[in-house]
């Protein structure tokens, strides 16, 4: 009896040792979970669960010692000051590295608390310039920036949508008043007409005097500069005064949320939205293969970036990997280094600011309430 209670302690402290010996790497998400873009915070980090669960379950080795990984949640509610509070919250917990912010305007004010920290940041999702150009070190991004982005969209709208008056409207975030500029500045190089500059805010929910005096413009576009919780009373808005204009926007707008949101103002191929992002050929498969994993894991249906959540875990984990440490000053040199990642959504490899290299952009639009790709442009 003795003897196999022996056994039993000693297996038991076996166990223990092999646990002990396993190495815990915190890594930190940053996203609104709380607000009018909870839904898109939520997605993106569903992302990056699922990646720390496909790492765990795989088994990971890191410097020969196997890693176990743990995700660290933050909110930031989209609010500038609530994001850099998450930001030190992160770093006093001494994570190795942090995947977000979700939004521009919290993610530029957050990056300079990592910097100070030396640690690595990968936004997801943040496309303002001004977030890779503040010449930090540990900043970060897989997705193209709004110079791309609002670019590609104003010479969309008068090439393709052969817009003669235009408006444009932001919610004056950084990612907002952005994207527009951008927007605003290829229009004008292109010859288009730009009718009028209007502006609101991101928790506004009255339209109607901005709309009421773009309309005496009569403009056949209408750009917006926001995220799709305000586009879609927005458009609800337009459709109440009769405003028959395309409504073009960024990533911001273009959600599977989108059509709830505006309900039946939403017109068949009036809005056309651009994702930063997108996959074509048989990069078709693999984000296929992960919406349908995302379904079945997390009972819902990717809103917008959790795949590039995903795919920035992995590349941050594979700089760890290959450097053979998980502290953020030996892997940040090879993190820097990226080049020819194979992700769900296509090549990742940094350029010398932290910009993810030839970065893709997807058109959309709206037709029966549901996202219709229109083409992938690079």
């Amino acid at each position: 009896m003795n003897m196999k209670k022996t056994l039993v302690a000693s297996l038991a402290l076996t166990a223990c040792a092999a646990f002990a010996q396993d190495m815990v790497v915190k890594i930190g998400h940053v996203g609104p979970i709380s607000g009018a873009i909870a839904h898109l915070g939520k997605d993106n980090e569903y992302g990056a669960r699922l990646a720390v669960e496909d790492l765990n379950a795989k088994g990971v080795t890191i410097g020969g010692k196997k890693v176990k990984f743990e995700l660290i949640a933050e909110d930031d509610a989209a609010d500038p000051k609530q994001g850099t509070a998450a930001a030190q919250k992160l770093v006093d917990q001494k994570v190795s590295g942090v995947v977000g912010h979700l939004n521009s305007g919290t993610s530029i004010p957050a990056s300079k608390i990592y910097s100070d920290a030396g640690i690595p940041q990968i936004s997801p999702s943040a496309t303002n310039p001004k977030y890779t150009r503040q010449g930090y070190k540990t900043t970060f991004r897989v997705v193209a920036d709004d110079v791309h982005l609002g670019g590609t969209l104003g010479r969309y709208a008068i090439k393709e949508l052969q817009g003669k008056a235009i408006a444009v409207i932001d919610d004056r975030t950084a990612y907002g008043q952005g994207v527009a500029d951008e927007f605003e500045k290829a229009v004008k190089a292109g010859g288009g007409k730009l009718v009028g500059r209007e502006f609101t805010n991101d928790k506004a929910t009255d339209f109607m005097p901005i709309l009421t005096t773009l309309k005496g413009k009569k403009p056949d576009v209408i750009f917006f500069g926001g995220m799709d919780a305000v586009a879609g009373p927005m458009l609800k808005q337009m459709k109440s005064l009769g405003i028959q204009a395309k409504f073009v926007g960024g990533d911001g707008i273009c959600t599977t949320e989108l059509a709830k949101l505006a309900g039946d103002a939403l017109g068949n191929g009036q809005v056309v939205c651009a994702e930063a992002g997108g996959v074509e050929g048989a990069q078709k498969k693999s984000m296929d293969e992960f919406n349908a994993r995302f379904k079945k894991r997390f009972n819902d249906d990717v809103k917008l970036y959790a795949p590039y959540v995903y795919d920035a875990l992995n590349v941050m984990v594979d700089a760890m990997v290959k450097s053979n440490s998980s502290d953020p000053a030996k892997y940040l040199p090879a993190l820097a280094k990226t080049s020819g990642y194979k992700g769900v959504t296509g090549t990742i490899s940094f350029d010398e600011k932290g910009d993810v290299k030839n970065g893709a952009l997807t058109l959309f639009t709206f037709k029966d309430g549901k996202r219709d790709q229109i083409a992938v442009v690079r």
